[in-house]
């Protein structure tokens, strides 16, 4: 069997560039998500707005008419 240095040379050539680009491009690619995504998405919110969902216990056995009256209201807003 006969090998070309010539065509062993250029295949190393284009294998070692291809690894080249495919790990730059993946370094742009994690500077790219980490320049979109936002920094602390659940940080308490500034200005006007106002933070929507709250953290609250959960209803108790004995406190029925709470818990009737969300269920009422999930209903009637029908969300």
């Amino acid at each position: 069997m006969i090998f070309s240095y010539r065509k062993l040379v250029v295949r190393l050539r284009f294998i070692l560039l291809f690894m080249t680009l495919t790990v730059i491009l993946y370094q742009v690619m994690l500077v790219l998500t980490g320049w979109i995504e936002p920094v602390n998405k659940y940080r308490t919110p500034t200005g006007k707005s106002v933070k929507v969902f709250g953290q609250h216990e959960h209803a108790s056995v004995s406190d029925t008419g709470k818990m009737s009256d969300r269920l009422r209201l999930f209903y009637w807003y029908g969300e």
